[in-house]
């Protein structure tokens, strides 16, 4: 499978690929960092840091810059996570949000929020350890639903994702019934989703976890790389499969738990960046994952900057900016697939 994907021809095209998104990246923050309802030119960046005072000093320190780092991490982790649970699925029409996986990290965080309240330091480590819980047990159902002897069943998938977030979506309701106030306006923010409340505390104590699952999905390339041939074949490989599919599970749900307490819901991210990476360059998971982390990071970053610019000075939610654009290439996603398996 490898060997196939890996003619020289084919890996200039995804050095170039990723090249060309490692490059991507910065000038998306610079302009993420730039741009917005206080501008800040980029020449001036490097004499506000160095000068340590002023409001765009603050604005650019206190707001800008954990906004656009930690819209960066969770459009990696998003897309990341997307890939390896395509690859594990063996699907393209999966995506963390779609079936469930956001939903049940967005339950495990609320379920923090209105249950635990007044938690003090422990929320910082807390909530994003709820959604990580919430996401990992969302995975583990939808994998036990779909699998079956001859594989994993799309339609199982899906309608069993749909369930999913009809489900959580009646227990986070009733979370808000229960809520105070406070709790309520905390939950409006993961129903929605977006940057605004993210501060230097709660993205520093989510890097580490987002670091992990990182670790634990990047070298797991070649693995699913003989899992899109098939289980039988991948375990006369040499595939460890129990290994590898704990392992995504654990990882995909670790990612999406840190990008869901870190920013609320944020749809069509994890669909997004692994599809155009692939049309940019090819399905190899050696290049697929880094790729489509590099590229969510853009995308995301992206998004937010749109979100607080469009209508500015008010804010549209980022979570509702990424829907009205996944969800049409979503529906193309389903009416291709439907040709292409009409045609076979």
């Amino acid at each position: 499978m490898t060997e196939a994907l890996s003619t020289p021809s084919r890996l200039r095209r995804y050095r170039r690929a990723l090249w060309g998104l490692a490059l991507l990246l910065p000038s998306v923050l610079l302009l993420g960092v730039s741009l917005g309802a206080y501008h800040i030119p980029l020449q001036d960046i490097p004499a506000l840091l160095l000068r340590g005072e002023g409001v765009a000093y603050q604005v650019l320190v206190a707001l800008r810059l954990p906004r656009v780092l930690g819209g960066a991490l969770v459009g990696g982790l998003l897309a990341l996570a997307g890939a390896a649970l395509q690859g594990l699925f063996r699907n393209p029409l999966v995506d963390p949000g779609l079936i469930g996986v956001s939903a049940g990290a967005a339950l495990g965080a609320a379920v923090f929020i209105v249950l635990l309240p007044g938690a003090g330091a422990l929320e910082t480590y807390g909530l994003p350890l709820f959604a990580f819980l919430g996401g990992l047990l969302a995975t583990r159902l939808l994998w036990r639903l779909a699998h079956t002897p001859l594989g994993v069943q799309v339609t199982v998938l899906l309608l069993s994702g749909l369930a999913l977030n009809a489900l959580v979506g009646a227990l986070i309701g009733l979370l808000t019934f229960l809520a105070s106030e406070q709790e309520l306006r905390s939950l409006t923010f993961w129903t929605l989703g977006g940057f605004s409340a993210l501060t230097w505390r709660l993205l520093l104590a989510g890097l580490p976890l987002g670091l992990l699952a990182l670790f634990l999905l990047l070298p797991l390339a070649r693995g699913l790389n003989a899992l899109a041939l098939g289980e039988r074949e991948a375990f006369h490989l040499g595939v460890d499969l129990e290994r590898l599919k704990g392992r995504l599970v654990a990882g995909s749900a670790l990612g999406v738990g840190v990008a869901v307490s870190l920013a609320g819901g944020i749809g069509f991210i994890g669909l997004l960046a692994p599809h155009l990476f692939r049309l940019l360059a090819g399905p190899d998971h050696r290049f697929l994952l880094p790729g489509s982390a590099l590229l969510g990071a853009s995308l995301t970053v992206l998004a937010d900057l749109l979100a607080r610019t469009l209508a500015a000075p008010s804010e549209i939610p980022v979570g509702v900016l990424t829907a009205l654009l996944g969800g049409p290439f979503f529906l193309y996603l389903v009416l291709r697939h439907k040709r292409e398996v009409y045609r076979a």
